[in-house]
């Protein structure tokens, strides 16, 4: 099962630091800043759900392939736009934005349930509240704080349905886990994630915005 967790978290590191390092770029970067901010993404949301149960130093700190993962997906991510050649402007911004959506729906869907399955870990007799809680925090927390490092308003506050498709998909994941299908539990926490995710991106949901607000 620690292999599996293994890869899985492999998986998403790879993926959020994708598009880490599309918004770093995006947001006109240098090579060192797309590599950091690479590395937050794939990482942060992990370091803040191992301080919250206690396991300290965190698992990015105590064992560094993770951040050596980031740190290569990075600086292939921005070696790859460097050298393209391609002057199609439109082409170029479609591929970029399907490219970060992709990459992001995977990473959220992957990283929520392993954050399930660490707090269930950790504490297997804790309330689902912290199962989800930890879930939500391990898929969103490297992307808010890659959003306040670019200097954007965080992406789970005014974008598509995202934080809330974490919520839908740790939810049944804890309560699998609780019920002993643990295996089951992530599967089903990584494809509702990402189904409802996909499904926010197609369809455009969000939530009500007071737009009648002004300052």
């Amino acid at each position: 099962m620690n292999q599996y967790i293994f890869i899985l978290e492999i998986v998403g590191t790879i993926a959020f630091a994708i598009s880490g390092a599309l918004v770093a770029m995006k947001s006109k970067m240098d090579f060192f800043g797309v590599v950091i901010i690479g590395v937050i993404t794939a990482t942060f949301g992990g370091i803040m759900r191992d301080i919250v149960l206690g396991s300290v130093p965190p698992s990015a700190f105590s064992n560094p392939v993770y951040v050596v993962v980031a740190s290569v997906t990075s600086v292939v991510v921005f070696l790859f736009a460097y050298f393209n050649v391609n002057t199609n402007k439109i082409t170029q911004k479609n591929a970029y934005k399907n490219f970060l959506l992709i990459a992001d729906a995977i990473g959220l869907g992957v990283f929520t349930a392993v954050g399930v399955r660490v707090a269930f870990f950790l504490h297997p007799t804790a309330h689902s509240f912290l199962l989800v809680f930890c879930g939500v925090l391990t898929g969103v927390g490297g992307g808010l704080f890659r959003d306040i490092c670019v200097n954007q308003l965080p992406q789970i506050f005014h974008t598509d349905v995202y934080a809330i498709a974490s919520i839908i998909g740790a939810i049944p994941c804890a309560m699998l886990m609780h019920a002993g299908n643990i295996s089951f539990g992530i599967w089903v926490g990584i494809g509702v994630t990402i189904l409802v995710r996909a499904l926010a991106i197609l369809h455009k949901w969000s939530l009500p915005v007071a737009k009648n607000i002004h300052d």
